[in-house]
Formats: structure tokens, sequence, C-alpha cells
């Protein structure tokens, strides 16, 4: 039986239980048992105990719940208020005035979170109504806020980057260092075109609040400061080389209790409740991580990666023809998966393929979290189309046609990284980790 019919047996194998209701996770280790029992030589039962365990007991995997944990105790603290209270006198003077909010917001919070859809959820919990209730048009601020909330997956810590690192080999470090310019581009090209949409429809703009002094709008901004200091803990002593992501992540954590306990919202109900919530969060990622593991054993065993990437090869693309089929199969996928699942699924397959044609993986691994925000806001499993959906209590489709000029902004923030790679690179090759 060639490698292709191998491969299409077990890609419709792979569906059929996923579209049976069947955890990812375990999805992912009955395809991987199914190919090694059928396909290989080696013992199937042997082979996934050992994965398993290689892939439950990394310690640079040690960074995720921590984080996980960190954005639960934040969600559960008055954040996104004050957020938006030292954030919406500064965003008067610009054309789209507070819809700038949302994309500020979610920048900020991204910084502290790592997680796409709990940066939506926490800034949509005060922009939604505050902004509805001034009159902002429906369309625009749940198109921003679903196409700011991805900002969660760029802007680092991000988990998705941290998923990315422990399966493509790559420095975590360097991967969040290198999400930081792509971040602040996407996040200018998001406020940009609430500017343009502003100044092509002045009349669906309300009009501005009464003018503040600049001492005013200074201290109104000084409910920014504990979210500033966090952001300068975690991140700072990453790139100061005090810390590794993981022990910034423990940093992260307990500046997140102190926040928490400042504002006079800790108490032992929400410590339970954060503690329990990234618990369950966590044990879903580990169960696809290892199922991914193992996926992942299972194929090269098989010879699919070596096979497929030969194929692609045979296929004569160029770089840019493959960047290009690459985001289109994500985007499909996307259809299907959420984030972590596609890359941990893919990862052992794909990155043989990309270093063949000479793709530098610390790009490449900016330019998947750019493509994996594009599925968060692709249906049917867009993750933050659901978190606005049960927010808003709108259909799916009219919040996915919203958000389809965020969509339209990110393949251009794909094609700029593409044509000006140095714009993920530049920052990594300058500081010393």
């Amino acid at each position: 039986m060639n490698e292709l019919a191998v491969a299409g047996l077990l890609i419709l194998v792979l569906f059929l239980m996923l579209g049976s209701g069947v955890w990812i996770g375990l999805t992912l280790s009955g395809v991987a048992w199914i190919g090694m029992e059928l396909f290989s030589s080696r013992p199937a039962g042997d082979a996934m105990s050992v994965t398993i365990w290689g892939a439950a007991s990394s310690w640079t995997l040690t960074a995720l719940p921590l984080f996980v944990w960190m954005g639960e105790i934040l969600f559960r603290t008055r954040l996104s208020q004050d957020m938006f209270k030292g954030l919406a006198p500064w965003m008067q003077a610009l054309p789209g005035r507070l819809l700038h909010t949302n994309v500020a917001g979610c920048a900020i919070f991204a910084a502290v979170s790592g997680s796409s859809a709990a940066t939506c959820a926490t800034i949509g919990k005060m922009t939604l109504p505050e902004l509805g209730r001034r009159g902002y048009p429906e369309r625009m601020v749940v198109g921003t806020l679903a196409g700011a909330g991805t900002l969660g997956l760029l802007i680092p810590p991000s988990i998705i980057m941290i998923v990315y690192g422990v399966s493509a080999d790559v420095s975590i470090a360097k991967l969040f260092i290198a999400g930081i310019l792509p971040g602040i581009m996407l996040g200018l090209l998001f406020s940009g075109y609430i500017a343009v949409w502003a100044l092509r429809h002045p009349d669906q703009v309300p009009p501005a609040d009464a003018r503040m002094s600049f001492l005013n709008k200074l201290k109104a901004s000084g409910s920014l400061i504990p979210v500033a200091l966090l952001i300068l803990a975690v991140l700072g002593s990453i790139y100061s080389g005090v810390a590794t992501a993981t022990e910034a992540a423990a940093v992260g954590v307990v500046g997140a209790l102190v926040i928490s306990a400042t504002q006079g919202s800790l108490n032992w109900q929400t410590f339970k409740d954060s503690l329990l919530g990234a618990t369950r969060l966590y044990c879903m990622m580990a169960l696809i991580l290892a199922g991914a593991a193992f996926l992942t054993l299972a194929m090269g065993y098989i010879g699919l990666p070596r096979h497929l990437a030969e194929w692609i090869g045979s296929l004569g693309l160029t770089q840019f023809q493959l960047i290009a089929m690459l985001a289109v199969f994500y985007i499909v996928l996307g259809c299907f998966l959420d984030g972590i699942s596609m890359v941990v699924l893919t990862m052992g397959v794909i990155m043989p393929t990309v270093t063949a044609a000479g793709i530098d993986p610390l790009w490449f691994g900016i330019y998947i979290v750019l493509v994996v925000e594009m599925a968060q806001i692709t249906p049917p499993v867009g993750f933050n189309l659901f978190v606005l959906q049960s927010m808003t209590g709108r259909e799916l489709t009219y919040i996915a046609r919203a958000t389809l000029p965020m969509f339209a902004l990110m393949v251009v923030a794909v094609l700029i990284i593409y044509f000006v790679p140095g714009i993920v690179t530049w920052l990594p090759q300058h500081m010393k980790l």
C-alpha cells in the first residue's frame, strides 16, 4: 500500500473520529495507534507509553499551565474596566474615537494573557456594553473586537507560541521577542482601518466626550499602572535574561494574584475558580499535545513526512507559492480544528518540508501564529466568534461578516512579513538571550 493511500486512509479515520465527537487528544492517539499497528513493525503500545510520557514531562511545557492560570486570574479581576477608564481619554481625538479601545485594550491584555479567547472575553466584558451605550455601530464594535482579540496569540506571552516552540524545537524566548513587532504592526493595521472607516462614515461616530486636561488624562491613566508593571515583570525578566519563559510565567502568576488582591477581587472562590479553570483548559491542551506527539512519531515510522516533503519538493514551488499553499491549508483546517490542535497535528509533517525549502523556523512560527489567528475568526470553529456569539446573542454568520475586514488585514500582515522578514527576525537577532 503506497504512502498516498495510507495518508488518505488515516485522514479519513481522523475526520470520522472527530465528526463522531471523540475528544481531539484521543482521536490523535487513536489514529496514531491504527497507523503504527497496521503500517509499522514497531509495537504501538510501547511507542505510545514512551511518547506520551515524554510529551507530558517536558520542562519547557511547564510555562503553559502557568500562563493559562495567570490569564484566568486576571479574567476575574476588574482589569478590563480599569483599562477602559485609563485608555478612553486618549482615544477621543482619533478618528473612530473609542473604537480604538478595543484594539489598545486587547493589545495590552494580550501582553499578560497569552490566550485569544480570554483576551476577547475580558475586553469585551467592558467595551461591548459601554460602546453600545454610547451609540457606536454594533457591527464595527463586534468586528474590531473579534479581530483585535486575536492579538492574544501574537503579542507575547502567547500560549500558541509555547506549543509551537515545543512542537518544532524552537526557542520560546526568541519566539516571544519575534512576536512583538508583528503584534504592534497588526494592531496598527486594525487601528488604521478604524480611522479610515470613521473618516468615510463621520455620521456614524458618536460625538466626543467633554474635553479633559492633560493632567486629568494622566490621572485617569493611573489605572493602567498595575497591568504595566505586570507586563514589565513578565516580559522584562525574559528579555533581560534573568528568567526563562517558565520562570517568568511563575512571576506572572504571583503578579496576577497581587493585582487581584489589591483590587479586592481575590477571595477563596475566585482563587478556586481560576485554578479549576486553568486546570481544565490545560488538561485539554496536554491531552492534545500528548496525542499529537504520538501521531508525529507514528507518521515518522510510516514515512509520511519524508514522502510529503519529497512530493512538495517535486512540484518545484517557490517559497512564496509554498507559503500561500500552506496558508490556504491552515485556514481550511481551521474550519474544523482549534489553533492548538492545528499546530501540534501538522508540525511533525510540515516542518521537514519547511526546513527543506530554506524557511527560517523562527519566522515560520510567527507566520503560523498569524494564520492560526485567521482561523480564530473563521466559522464554524472560530473560538473568538463563539466568545462573541455568547456575549452578544447574535448569529455566528453576522459576527463572521462583521469580522471579514479584520481577516483581510491579517492576510495583508502575512504578505508584509513575507516581503519584509526583518519585522520578525530583527529583534531576536539584536537581543542577547
